[in-house]
């Protein structure tokens, strides 16, 4: 087998087949723009979702901030099926033995 010449790391015909294929490659890419980057196509339904919980966030953060300004208790955020931002934490306390 002959030796490439300097600098040339591929024999001649690996070398064409590698720049065939990054060829086809960047023709694939051309023709479909929104592909390029993943998760670049978000749908409205997903877009929406993210701008729903990222709003609740800030409105429980600010209820939280607010409960603790105003307030002796404590106080925790925490997912509620009432749709209750935050939670009081309420000390459980054992009954004094008589």
């Amino acid at each position: 087998m002959a030796a490439n010449p300097p600098g040339q790391a591929f024999p001649n015909k690996t070398r064409v087949a590698i720049l065939a294929e990054l060829e086809k490659e960047r023709r694939r890419l051309m023709q479909n723009p929104s592909m390029n980057t993943p998760g670049a196509r978000l749908s409205l339904k997903d877009f929406r979702d993210n701008a729903e919980q990222q709003h609740f966030a800030a409105q429980q953060k600010a209820a939280l901030q607010h409960a603790h300004a105003h307030s002796s208790g404590f106080f925790i955020t925490q997912d509620s099926s009432f749709g209750n931002l935050i939670l009081p934490v309420l000390p459980r306390l054992e009954p004094e033995p008589s």
